[in-house]
């Protein structure tokens, strides 16, 4: 069968491939393509050439039209390229015909978003969510080209019934396969949540946000741990849990997983466990790169996940992390073209929606470690209210302690 990780060869180089209709502007396609590179760079695959077409739509049979795709086949074999790498799920169907055509392998971006995964998943827990995600992405994608799945089964040897294919006979194995690590999911499961009662009823803070903002960085400077901080996509996997406190007040803050657009169905629903961290939060702290061009709108795709996960409202602080990167240029007054976000200064940007949310959105550097202390402050008291609510007779003995720390 094909490997699922195709990273074993590193510095693998190839093409990235998009297409602009009447859903996905060029600015956004290049912008998706961007961030492909990176994930590609995250797999040690190194992105040569960006490819774009407009369609009305992809083409069911092969994404791109037939021209774009001798276009690209032609770059390919003059520069001796070993991959090529898709920016939309891709179909079985047009798997099959962009790989006849163009004769190298080809990924799409849910199946290098899943090696990104089965790369950096370090516990047993996560490599067995990132291995069901793989079974389930596969499942519709066999053909008679895949062979011997029976290798994959990581235990007895399943003689192949009579007259049955070979295609069939993989469909089987990685059905049963599906089922087993669910199986086993369910059992980690249990043995997860009663660790999470065995917390008692501390308070709970979970760090939420696209991947890549700063998370784990924050997550090291409120713990004063050493939690795995690195710019990459998906740098961690495992949700980190460390005791917190803050003046008298302890509580616990989890790290989780960063999300991403597209980012694959089957993976939110084989990592529900390890959200489970969010869905029994107390306290959201939303973390956004604010240096990014569309902040905006990975704000967006980060709520939209957490309302798949968890459509309670609970109380939420947006962390604007990054200012030490955020970039102004002012415009001339005799250029006409159109406003971008590079021409909105971080004070212009402070005053507008951000200016209603008071005391739930705070601008930072965790790198420069710059208002970090006004950062605690403010939990602090999001924390304290909720413990308050909590256990009613505390209120007494923290008026005392602030009268005596005052």
């Amino acid at each position: 069968m094909k490997d699922f990780i195709i990273t074993d060869a590193q510095n693998e180089r190839a093409v990235l491939v998009g297409v602009i209709t009447q859903h996905q502007t060029e600015e956004q396609v290049e912008e998706y393509l961007d961030e492909l590179a990176f994930l590609a760079d995250t797999a040690h695959i190194e992105p040569v050439k960006k490819f774009t077409q407009k369609m009305e739509s992809p083409n069911p049979a092969t994404f791109v039209g037939t021209g774009k795709l001798n276009e690209i086949k032609a770059y390919v074999e003059e520069h001796e390229l070993g991959l090529a790498i898709f920016d939309d799920e891709l179909t079985a169907k047009q798997l099959r015909n962009i790989e006849k055509e163009l004769n190298v392998p080809v990924l799409d971006r849910t199946s290098l978003i899943l090696d990104i995964f089965a790369m950096r998943a370090q516990t047993a827990y996560a490599k067995t969510q990132v291995e069901l995600a793989q079974y389930q992405y596969l499942l519709p994608r066999l053909t008679r080209m895949w062979t011997h799945l029976d290798r994959q089964r990581g235990g007895g040897v399943m003689m192949r019934g009579v007259g049955e294919t070979q295609l069939e006979t993989d469909r089987r194995i990685v059905t049963e396969k599906i089922a087993f690590l669910k199986e086993q999911l369910k059992t980690i499961d249990r043995q997860m949540a009663s660790q999470r009662k065995n917390r008692g009823k501390m308070v709970r803070v979970a760090l939420v946000g696209y991947t890549n903002v700063g998370k784990s960085t924050l997550m090291n400077l409120l713990s004063k741990s050493e939690v795995f901080a690195e710019n990459k996509l998906f740098a961690t996997l495992d949700t980190t849990v460390r005791k917190v406190i803050i003046d008298n007040l302890p509580f616990l803050l989890s790290d989780t997983v960063g999300f991403i657009r597209k980012l694959p169905t089957n993976l939110i629903e084989s990592f529900k466990s390890t959200l489970d961290e969010v869905r029994e939060a107390d306290i959201l702290v939303h973390v956004v790169d604010i240096s990014h061009p569309n902040f905006e709108e990975q704000i967006e795709i980060v709520e939209n996940t957490l309302n798949e996960i968890d459509k309670t409202d609970k109380p939420t602080m947006l962390v604007f992390n990054k200012v030490d990167a955020f970039t102004y240029v002012p415009k001339d007054d005799d250029d006409l073209t159109p406003m971008t976000r590079e021409n909105i200064s971080l004070d212009e940007l402070k005053g507008t929606w951000m200016h209603k949310m008071a005391d739930d959105c705070i601008f930072i550097s965790a790198k420069d470690k710059m208002n970090i202390e006004e950062l605690k402050n403010r939990l602090y008291e999001k924390v304290k209210k909720v413990h308050i609510e909590r256990y009613p007779y505390n209120d007494f003995l923290f008026q005392r302690y602030e009268e005596e720390t005052d």
